[in-house]
C-alpha cells in the first residue's frame, strides 16, 4: 500500500487561475491537482487533495491526516498562514511533517505576509516558485 500524502488548501485557493493571476499564476487548483497526481505515481505515492475556505476544516483535516498514519502533509492555508494560531497549534500537536507551501513569495509582499504561523510550525516551506512549489513539495514529503 502506497503511502499518502495530504495536500490541503486554504482560503480562496479555489479560486487560482482567476484570482490575481499576476500573482498567484494562471493555472486553477485541478491544473495543479493534476499535475501533483502524475508525478506522486511516480514517487510511489497517493494523493489526498483537499481545499476548504473554513479554517477548522484545516484542523480536522490536519489531526485525520496523523490519525491515519499520513506519510506527510503538504499545506497552503492561504490566508490562515499569517493569521491562524489555531493551524499553528495543530501542527505542532501531531508527528506527521507538514510542508509548507506558497505560490508566491510572502517577504516580496505586504509586511503583513511575512510572518507565518504555519512556518513556525511546519517541518520546511517551499515559496515563491509558483505551482512547481507543489511538486518539489511533493519530492521533499517522498525523501521524509
Amino acid at each position: 500500500m502506497a503511502a499518502t500524502v495530504y495536500v490541503l488548501n486554504g482560503p480562496n485557493l479555489n479560486l487560482l487561475g482567476t484570482r490575481e493571476p499576476e500573482i498567484y499564476g494562471a493555472d486553477t487548483l485541478d491544473d495543479i491537482a493534476g499535475r501533483m497526481e502524475d508525478h506522486a505515481r511516480t514517487l510511489g505515492l497517493e494523493l489526498d487533495i483537499r481545499q476548504s475556505n473554513h479554517e477548522g476544516h484545516l484542523v480536522d483535516w490536519i489531526q485525520e491526516a496523523a490519525a491515519r498514519q499520513a506519510h506527510a502533509v503538504i499545506l497552503n492555508a492561504g490566508a490562515y498562514t499569517h493569521s491562524s494560531i489555531a493551524v499553528h497549534d495543530a501542527i505542532k500537536a501531531v508527528e506527521v511533517p507538514v510542508i509548507e507551501v506558497h505560490l508566491s513569495n510572502p517577504h516580496r509582499r505586504e509586511p503583513f505576509r511575512r510572518r507565518s504561523y504555519v512556518g513556525m510550525a511546519a517541518h520546511g516551506t517551499i515559496a515563491g516558485f509558483g505551482a512547481l512549489g507543489y511538486l518539489l513539495a511533493l519530492d521533499a514529503a517522498a525523501k521524509l
